[in-house]
């Protein structure tokens, strides 16, 4: 006779991931100790939405450098090109589209904004792909050497964009049906700040279901942890990547089109300008991570935005000084990447 099988042990169930909350208070909890300082509730709420509005938008021009820089190990310096050609390829049009910018129609004004949001996004993702085929292809793993061209690309850009459209200042006025503000009592609140969170947030939900949910940003991930054996599985990386570098390109077109309606004016240098907050940004998140990324742009526009109000002579350095005091905290980022 056999001895009856001996059943397997039950497998135990792995243990549950912890969820990393703090990073998400910084914002709110900043916001509560800034209202006692400010001291009027009706300029707190504007100062605060007036942040949010420009968090976002910091936001969506970060979040290309920190998709390349996340998923690709390339540090882009040339990131900031790519929004100055976004907004004044958005400036190019803007004119042929009056027609839809310059009524009251809150529904034109927006098909107005997507065309031209497709436009700059169109432009700079062809030349993302020039920049990554000619430029950065040569130098992959090689971070000084990235650093050297894609600065060198930046300032080669910024000199293209002076010698076709002039040193000087151009207007990009906003949509008629952006104009103004929204009012609640004694609290106003400007309509394009209103459209630029909305914006945004469907850049970061976009984002998020893209790397987290579907086929291909299983793939992009995998191929960043172990690239060997994702090219095994028949599966070209590095035409992902390339992929990846348009996106990230494109997305930096799609926040200098939302950067130039915020100023309501371009100038060549505007992409350099931008660059150190892009990337205070991006250390702050945590030098690749997209849930980093968006609340550091939150903290780095609302810090500037109190500052500015309470102590004016402090707000150039107040997101240096924030910096550095989160990498006291935390000194990898408040969401690091696992392989960094």
């Amino acid at each position: 006779m056999t001895a009856p099988a001996t059943p397997a042990p039950a497998a135990r169930p792995a243990p549950a991931q912890r969820r990393d909350v703090a990073p998400l208070l910084l914002v709110p909890l900043l916001a509560l100790a800034a209202l006692p300082l400010i001291g009027d509730l009706s300029t707190w709420i504007t100062l605060t939405a007036a942040g949010l509005a420009m968090g976002m938008i910091i936001f969506i021009i970060a979040s290309g450098l920190t998709l390349v820089f996340g998923l690709m190990d390339v540090l882009n310096f040339g990131h900031g090109a790519f929004i100055s050609v976004g907004a004044y390829a958005a400036a190019v049009l803007a004119p042929s589209l009056s027609g839809l910018t310059q009524t009251d129609s809150l529904v034109l004004n927006i098909v107005a904004l997507l065309a031209l949001i497709a436009l700059a996004m169109a432009v700079t993702g062809a030349l993302g792909y020039a920049f990554e085929r000619i430029i950065i292809m040569p130098v992959y793993g090689q971070h000084l050497k990235q650093i050297l061209v894609t600065v060198g690309g930046l300032i080669v850009a910024e000199q293209l964009i002076i010698a076709v459209f002039g040193p000087v200042q151009i207007a990009l006025p906003l949509p008629a049906a952006f104009r103004g503000s929204i009012v609640f009592g004694d609290v106003a609140i400007e309509r394009y700040r209103v459209i630029a969170v909305a914006v945004g947030l469907v850049v970061f939900a976009a984002m998020l279901l893209v790397l987290g949910r579907t086929k291909i940003g299983l793939l992009i991930r995998a191929g960043v942890e172990n690239g060997e054996m994702v090219e095994a599985l028949g599966y070209h990386i590095r035409r992902l990547f390339v992929g990846v570098f348009i996106a990230g390109s494109a997305l930096a077109g799609l926040g200098g089109v939302m950067w130039g309606f915020y100023r309501e004016a371009l100038t060549p240098a505007m992409g350099m300008d931008v660059m150190v907050l892009v990337f205070i940004v991006v250390v702050i998140g945590g030098l690749g991570s997209v849930g980093g990324c968006f609340i550091g742009a939150l903290l780095v526009a609302v810090t500037a935005n109190y500052t500015g109000f309470l102590a004016p002579k402090l707000a150039l350095g107040s997101n240096i000084l924030l910096m550095a005091l989160i990498l006291l905290w935390r000194s990898r980022g408040l969401y690091p990447v696992a392989k960094r």
